[in-house]
């Protein structure tokens, strides 16, 4: 329990990261958007190959216990693990979430990203036939009020491509996440679906091969982004993912817009507000509903 809390808490952490080191790339002109996509999933593909080949591939079992597995990745081949759609929804959300960037505060990107995650997880699990329970229900409601008080109004209409941009993100990533759910290597299937989705960043990038510009700033950030946040982040993210219905990782990942507006008023001079604060406080209570409904079918 206490395992999954941490893994869990640090993918959030990570994802709100993503958020700041792109906007901190992008708005001081570090790096253009597919420049720093190019790097974020090149040197996340590397940073992963590079553990698998140290470390071995863990798999994970109950109680979330990471063992090493007797046959490392690199025996089996870089693209025996993953998948190819898993990479399309990996290199779509990437891309999209850059050239969103373009247009959108870190705060504002993230809520807009996870709303849209949390709405493409939940109706394709209601699709499938997962039905939540009564608290994962109220937590939802909560959660999503907390955003809906912190958006309207209050805040600046973002611009509309940015907007729509960040919403295809958010699609691409909740699908993503649902795939992670499947089971398997978390090392291994992540480390396969970067490796993939190198070539497809490559043919993107070809038409703007002649406009791409990195700062020595710029690629720090684009590889902390890729190895850190992204590579590891999401890593322990698909650990972490068997221990979560589809609802309750939609909601978990509400926190996100939380903790990147957070850091946007530490680090990146954005604005704190009480509506911030209250709608913090909205979300971050429809997220402990869920947890309690996990304590309760767990004690059942």
């Amino acid at each position: 329990m206490i395992k999954n809390v941490i893994y869990t808490a640090f993918a959030l952490v990570a994802f709100a990261f993503n958020s700041i080191l792109c906007r901190l790339a992008l708005r001081g002109e570090e790096a253009d958007a597919v420049g720093f996509t190019v790097v974020r999933l090149l040197s996340g593909a590397i940073a992963l190959v590079v553990i698998s080949y140290f470390c071995r591939s863990p798999r994970v079992s109950k109680g979330l216990t990471l063992k090493l597995d007797v046959k490392p990745l690199l025996t089996r081949g870089l693209l025996h693990y993953g998948s190819w759609l898993s990479a399309f929804f990996l290199f779509a959300y990437a891309i999209c979430f850059s050239f969103a960037y373009l247009g959108l505060t870190a705060g504002t990107g993230a809520l807009i990203l996870f709303g849209a995650v949390q709405m493409t997880m939940i109706v394709t699990s209601l699709i499938k036939g997962e039905r939540p329970r009564l608290l994962e229900w109220l937590g939802l409601v909560v959660a999503v009020s907390g955003l809906v008080y912190l958006v309207f109004p209050g805040l600046a209409s973002p611009p509309l491509i940015s907007s729509l941009l960040m919403a295809a993100a958010g699609a691409a990533w909740g699908f993503y996440t649902l795939r992670g759910k499947t089971g398997g290597d978390p090392l291994a299937n992540t480390t396969g679906n970067f490796v993939r989705s190198v070539p497809m960043i490559g043919i993107a990038a070809i038409p703007y091969f002649s406009k791409i510009h990195l700062s020595n700033e710029g690629i720090l950030l684009a590889v902390l982004s890729g190895a850190v946040t992204s590579g590891i982040g999401y890593t322990v993210w698909y650990a972490a993912l068997k221990f979560h219905t589809s609802t309750r990782a939609a909601v978990l990942q509400l926190a996100v817009p939380v903790i990147a507006a957070a850091a946007g008023v530490l680090l990146l001079d954005e604005t704190a507000t009480v509506r911030l604060a209250i709608a913090a406080a909205l979300i971050l209570g429809g997220i402990a509903l869920t947890i309690l409904e996990r304590g309760a079918e767990a004690r059942a």
